[in-house]
């Protein structure tokens, strides 16, 4: 049986990175403008940046994908991470690359000293609302946003 191995994105992995990150946007029925993609890339491979990104492979091929931002909290001196994307490609899903994908984040913000990770996902997203209550707590706040 197949392995699955989850490591940080390298410069090597735009071809992998790219299609999985469109997917997700096209998910969430979003288009981004081709210079968002580009600063997106350049900020997953900066090591000054706060923003960092993973690849679940198997076999060779890049079936899931998972960016992460540390942020201050004024709740605690240690930063916090940001779970921001995240995404197991259809014909995986539900074999456990979400889980591993988050359990990396959990492994590298703690290796960096962060005191959560915490994120957000739309609320017709049943199938990972399920993954979600079973490795996380459910806070109860409700998100507001106003587009600048």
């Amino acid at each position: 049986m197949s392995q699955i191995e989850i490591r940080r994105v390298t410069a090597n992995d735009h071809a992998a990175w790219q299609p999985l990150w469109q997917a997700y946007l096209r998910f969430y029925d979003t288009e981004l403008p081709s210079a968002v993609y580009q600063s997106t890339w350049q900020r997953l491979l900066d090591p000054n940046e706060p923003t960092n990104g993973a690849l679940a492979w198997l076999d060779g091929k890049a079936v899931g994908l998972v960016h992460f931002i540390y942020q201050r909290s004024n709740w605690s001196i240690e930063n916090a991470c940001y779970l921001q994307d995240l995404l197991v490609a259809p014909e995986q899903r539900g074999t456990g690359i979400g889980r591993l994908l988050i359990e990396f984040v959990y492994a590298t913000a703690k290796a960096d000293g962060c005191c959560d990770v915490h994120w957000l996902t739309h609320e017709t997203n049943a199938t990972a609302i399920q993954l979600y209550e079973r490795i996380a707590e459910r806070p109860g706040f409700i998100q507001f946003c106003k587009a600048l």
